[in-house]
Parts: C-alpha cells; sequence; structure tokens
C-alpha cells in the first residue's frame, strides 16, 4: 500500500540516534578480561556477522552500552568483579529487555552457577579457562538464536489517561517517560495512542508519520524493522511513537494490532509509557489488561472525584492486573478543591499530588519543550511518580533487578 499509509516511510538518519533502534543492532558483543578467554570465545562460536569482541569487565560494559546499542547476544566476564551481582543489575538498567546475557567468571561452585543461572537471571555461564569446545556446546546455540525461546522477558507497561478531558494526562504521561529515563538510565518509549488530536508530538516539538495507524490496522506488516521507522528519538534511551492522524479519518484500530505493537515495544524498552484515550473500546481494554500500572490523572473538581471513582471500576472489570496510581494535577488551583475533600471523594488521598503551574506548563507545551526540564517543582512531583512505578523492581533483594528484567519464562 503506498501514499502517506505507506509504514515503510523512513525516519530521516539524523533521528536515528540512540541505542535502542538502530537497524546496525550488533548480533552479539563480548567483554572479556583476558587474550586466552578472547581466543576460545572467537574458536567457539565461529563466523559470527557483526560481532564485536573487546577487553574488558561486564563494568566496561555497563560504561559501553549507555551509550552504544544492545547487542542481541552480550557476553560479558565477572572475573575480580568484588560485588558480581550488583554488576549484573547495573548491567541490566543500560540494556534492553530482549537481549541474551552470558557470563563468563573464575568462580567453580555449583551453587554460584545455580544461583546465577537460576535467581539472577541469566541464560549461561561458564567458568574459566574456556575451551573452545565448551564454549561451542553452551555459549553457540544461544548465539545462533537457539536455546530457551518463547520466554516471558519485556518491560514493564505503564498506562496513563485522564479521568475526562483537560486534567493533563499527556502532560503527564510525556515528563514520567523522561523521568523514568532520568531515575533508571533505562530505555524508555512513549506511545501515544490518541490518534486523532493526541498532543505529546507537539509538546516534544517532534514530527510523526502514520507508522502506527498502520500498524494498529494492519498488525500483519509490523515487521522487526518497525520501531527504525516510526520511533522518533526524544534523547539517548527515549523514543516517541505517535501519530497526529486528522480529525475526520475513520482510525480502524484493532486488537491484534495494539498486543503486537506492545509487545514488541515491551521487547526492545525496559519501560512503556503508554498516554490512552477514555472512555475505553476493545483495544483500550486490551492496553489495560496489560498494564503493570495504571496513572488516573484528575483534576481538583467535582466532575473529577466522580470519574476517579467511575474509571477505577472500568479498570478492575477489565481484568487488569495493574496497579491503580491517582494523580492529583493542579492542586491548589484558585477556586477549585482542596485535597482534603477530593481524597474524602475519592475514598483516599492521592497517590502524587502536582501543584498548580498556571504559567510554566502551557509555555512548555508551546514551545515543544518538556516542562520537567524547567521546572524543579513538576520534577520533584515527578520524581515521586517515578518512584511509585520504578520501585516495583526494588521491593525486596530476592531476585535481583537483572532477573526481574530479564524475566524467563515459567
Amino acid at each position: 500500500m503506498g501514499g502517506d499509509r505507506a509504514i515503510a516511510r523512513e525516519v530521516p538518519d539524523a533521528q536515528r540516534g540512540g541505542a535502542v533502534i538502530s537497524a546496525d543492532r550488533p548480533s552479539l558483543m563480548a567483554f572479556v578480561a583476558d587474550e586466552a578467554s578472547e581466543a576460545a570465545i572467537r574458536g567457539g562460536i565461529g563466523d559470527v556477522l557483526g560481532a564485536q569482541l573487546r577487553r574488558g569487565t561486564v563494568r566496561t560494559a555497563v560504561k559501553a552500552l549507555e551509550k552504544e546499542t544492545t547487542p542481541r547476544v552480550l557476553i560479558v566476564d565477572i572475573s575480580g568483579i568484588e560485588d558480581p551481582f550488583g554488576a549484573l543489575d547495573d548491567l541490566a538498567s543500560v540494556c534492553t529487555p530482549d537481549v541474551r546475557v552470558l557470563v563468563v567468571g573464575e568462580r567453580t561452585e555449583i551453587g554460584f552457577y545455580r544461583d546465577i543461572t537460576r535467581n539472577v537471571g541469566v541464560h549461561e555461564y561458564l567458568h574459566k579457562p574456556l575451551t573452545r569446545d565448551n564454549v561451542t556446546r553452551l555459549f553457540a546455540p544461544h548465539i545462533q538464536g537457539g536455546g530457551e525461546g518463547g520466554q516471558d522477558r519485556g518491560g514493564q507497561v505503564t498506562v496513563v489517561c485522564g479521568v475526562h478531558g483537560g486534567v493533563g494526562s499527556t502532560t503527564i504521561a510525556v515528563n514520567l517517560a523522561l523521568q523514568l529515563e532520568d531515575a533508571t538510565r533505562g530505555h524508555v518509549a512513549l506511545l501515544d495512542l490518541h490518534l486523532r488530536g493526541g498532543t505529546a508530538a507537539m509538546m516534544l516539538g517532534a514530527r510523526v508519520t502514520s507508522g502506527l495507524r498502520v500498524a494498529l490496522e494492519e498488525p500483519e506488516r509490523v515487521d522487526s524493522l518497525f520501531l527504525d521507522r516510526v520511533a522518533v528519538p526524544l534523547g539517548e534511551r527515549v523514543r516517541l511513537i505517535a501519530a497526529e492522524e486528522p480529525m475526520e479519518t475513520d482510525v480502524q484500530a484493532t486488537e491484534e494490532g495494539a498486543r503486537r505493537v506492545i509487545e514488541m515495544l515491551r521487547q526492545r524498552f525496559n519501560h512503556v509509557v503508554i498516554d490512552l484515550p477514555l472512555p475505553p473500546g476493545p483495544v483500550e481494554r486490551l492496553v489495560l489488561q496489560r498494564a503493570r500500572h495504571v496513572v488516573l490523572v484528575l483534576g481538583p473538581d467535582v466532575a473529577s472525584i466522580r470519574d476517579t471513582v467511575s474509571v477505577k471500576k472500568l479498570v478492575s472489570m477489565t481484568g487488569s492486573a495493574g496497579r491503580v496510581i491517582t494523580v492529583l494535577n493542579g492542586a491548589g488551583r484558585k477556586g477549585y478543591l482542596p485535597i482534603k475533600l477530593i481524597a474524602e471523594g475519592i475514598g483516599a488521598p492521592p497517590d502524587v499530588v502536582i501543584p498548580d503551574l498556571p504559567r510554566q506548563l502551557p509555555r512548555a507545551a508551546n514551545l515543544g519543550r518538556p516542562a520537567l526540564r524547567d521546572s524543579p517543582v513538576l520534577r520533584r512531583a515527578m520524581g515521586v511518580l517515578s518512584l511509585e512505578i520504578a520501585a516495583v523492581r526494588s521491593e525486596e533483594r530476592g531476585p535481583s533487578f537483572f532477573a526481574r528484567l530479564f524475566r524467563r519464562g515459567g
């Protein structure tokens, strides 16, 4: 299909930077500390197109992948690392969730092997000295695309929706995505599902194509290069996926299209923030069902009290297991309800309170610049919200952040 509906429209080369969606994603990247291990890996894996072998440890990998593209398969060396589990946690924060991680080290205890492959969640561990044969037998299947297929690994989905129009839900979604990048150092996708009249791109001064609409209407056209074509870089690790369809357009989004887009994003990003329109149709209900968190944005008014109670019930009825987080936007606005009455009306104090910012937010929207960058007050409030979301990954020390991020099936 041609014309402006063609999903194959390319993003200009200048917009392709960043570590998440490069079409030149390395198939393999290895960081090993000694020449003998490097030689064993080279001999054991054979010729792998695009493979990169470098000298260093897991700490070297963390520094490199803060700026570079996450490979499909990553080998890291934990030799000499005092806290290997902490180092692997740091590694997880700079990698996309679909990476397959293989580890080499000096420890030989069977308990350590079980801990690192089961509780920590890396795919395989080999102790030194490495041999060409054991690399071929245990690492090569992962590098060649075999091993454990169909695992449910993926990033965390957070849905943001306004309980009614005009409460600032898109402002919250945009700034939350940027705050999550700053707070977690992870890769973040911002998906705006307001295909007609959406304002996320406008708030960010970004130009988008019609690729998202095509993907939602014709899921069979969503291929491995979908993100390269439609995602707009907002920073080193943040991408916007949005559309600006004319109001007269009859958008026919499908549940399968939404499912495929979300799962693709989950495989490439640590956090997926979705600006979701209400009331929900079948597509929106499916999105709610996949959310880890549902952020309900309300204003300091009577209609918001009524609609917050109603939307909470609706989220529950969809079967969503996501935690509902209430965000009161515009607290203290002259002539509106105080927080105490809002809390009484919705049955609990709002989880996050954002004070009225009558000058900063409109100015930022008109300039196409995120308000988070210029408003310390908003930045503090968004920090509270990002903590509510990201803290789920560090509830307890049990399975590490690495294991939860690169979740293995079961």
